[in-house]
């Protein structure tokens, strides 16, 4: 039992808000039946995006609505409000929430009171002042990215199989990813893979018309499966033609147009930026103390150094790291971490609710393992290397047995089963984006080109 009334705020719904609210909602249930214990999540969006399998979903291998978990079903014990949290004063315990009805109302932002914080808001794309970015450039964090980016690799097939002008084609099948990291290499991997397939559907367009082209600063790819296997991804891309440059950075894509560091120019009108993460912007709105990086200093029981009753993991939470053999080594920000850093979170929770003593933190790193392509992969787990089949076969396993519920877990297992047994749809539903177009014509109007209203603002 509780020893007094306890109000929960969670502050983001992925991999920690969600598993840290699922597990509290699991141990306080006789509390929350009780009216002892009341939980809330804030977050933009309604559903958790299983990031791993985002590059499936974009090479249509996965259906996106598998690729997500809905808050509400899963969490039905707890309050969820669907809106962003703008500022935090833990010394007051009140957040500044938005919502959509806030912005209707044009009253401002509520504010919420609490005893328990969780801040988990997670991160988002870090970009660089680089021209024509802004305007050209395409992300790869959220399943809506994912999906416009497939529609857009089919959309420009569509185009340069319809054009007479050369110059357009060879922009249209010039392809550019920026950065080498888990998102950039997987998303291209599955992207190019899908994009070979569906060229035989093309009578004017072969695979090696297409120019695939990998951006890195740093003179390696994927670092988190090892050198070893990193020079084996970029041996096994470059063999698909798929230029790697590495040691190179964008220097500009304005006017259509990617310029490298290296002085290569290429057409083109796909830029994937993958490069790097940053924290929540909302971090820097509270009173909780951050390192240079700007994420949130945390003990190894993930409470918020210096501030009671406030706890953070994941992405936004530099965590130590106390299986490491050296002081001051922190855990990295990645899903295998926060997953396990949720569980902890939510269980020191209820010891601080119950009195009861915290437990710490603490996993060695297992490993990683990465998808290149269909039956295309690599994996560095428990010190052991794979690569090809099994490797990709392992990444499967690996993230099936991680997606949350038996729901998910069934339907992707029955996706990918019927993957195997016909072709793949190579459809494009771009008019999805623009719902509305084709009635504003219909009606006399001009269509509009301006993307549906986006309820997490310009992060």
């Amino acid at each position: 039992m509780v020893k007094e009334r306890a109000r929960i705020l969670v502050v983001g719904g992925g991999y920690v808000g969600m598993y840290t609210a699922l597990r509290l909602q699991r141990r306080l249930k006789r509390e929350l039946e009780r009216g002892e214990v009341e939980i809330t999540v804030v977050t933009p969006d309604p559903y958790m995006t299983y990031q791993p399998f985002l590059p499936e979903a974009a090479a249509g291998a996965i259906s996106p609505r598998h690729v997500v978990v809905p808050l509400r079903r899963v969490l039905d014990r707890c309050r969820i409000v669907i809106g962003e949290a703008t500022a935090v004063d833990h010394a007051k315990r009140t957040a500044t929430i938005t919502t959509l009805a806030t912005e209707e109302e044009g009253t401002g932002g509520q504010q919420l009171t609490y005893d328990e914080l969780v801040l988990a808001p997670g991160s988002v794309s870090r970009t660089l002042p680089i021209p024509g970015l802004a305007d050209h450039g395409i992300g790869f964090k959220t399943v809506e990215e994912a999906i416009g980016l497939r529609n857009h690799v089919i959309e420009q097939m569509d185009i340069a199989s319809s054009t007479r002008d050369p110059a357009i084609r060879d922009a249209a099948l010039t392809f550019v990813f920026v950065g080498g990291g888990f998102a950039g290499v997987e998303a291209l991997g599955e992207l190019e893979d899908m994009a070979r397939y569906a060229a035989r559907y093309y009578h004017n367009i072969r695979p090696e018309d297409m120019k695939w082209i990998l951006v890195e600063a740093s003179d390696r790819i994927l670092p988190e499966v090892g050198e070893e296997m990193g020079r084996y991804t970029v041996t096994e891309l470059r063999r698909r033609n798929i230029d790697v440059r590495l040691q190179t950075r964008l220097e500009s894509c304005a006017d259509r147009v990617a310029v490298l560091s290296d002085g290569a120019r290429f057409p083109t009108r796909t830029v994937v930026w993958t490069a790097g993460v940053k924290p929540h912007p909302v971090l820097a709105a509270t009173d909780l103390p951050r390192n240079d990086r700007g994420r949130l200093r945390c003990t190894a029981e993930l409470s918020v150094e210096g501030a009671t009753h406030a706890w953070a993991a994941g992405d936004a939470a530099a965590v130590p790291d106390v299986t490491a053999g050296e002081p001051g080594r922190e855990c990295a920000p990645n899903a295998q971490h926060a997953l396990r850093q949720a569980k902890v979170l939510a269980d020191n929770i209820v010891h601080t609710l119950r009195d009861e003593p915290l437990r710490t933190y603490e996993h060695a790193y297992a490993g990683s393992v990465a998808s290149l392509g269909l039956h295309k992969g690599v994996a560095h787990v428990y010190g052991r290397k794979l690569k090809g089949y099994p490797a990709w076969f392992m990444h499967r396993a690996y993230h099936l047995s991680r997606v949350p519920t038996f729901n998910r877990k069934a339907r992707v297992l029955a996706e990918w089963t019927l993957a195997g047994l016909f072709k793949r749809e190579i459809v494009s539903l771009g008019s999805l984006e623009h719902p509305r177009a084709e009635f504003e014509l219909a009606a006399g109007g001009k269509p509009s080109q301006d993307p549906p209203h986006n309820p997490k603002g310009s992060s």
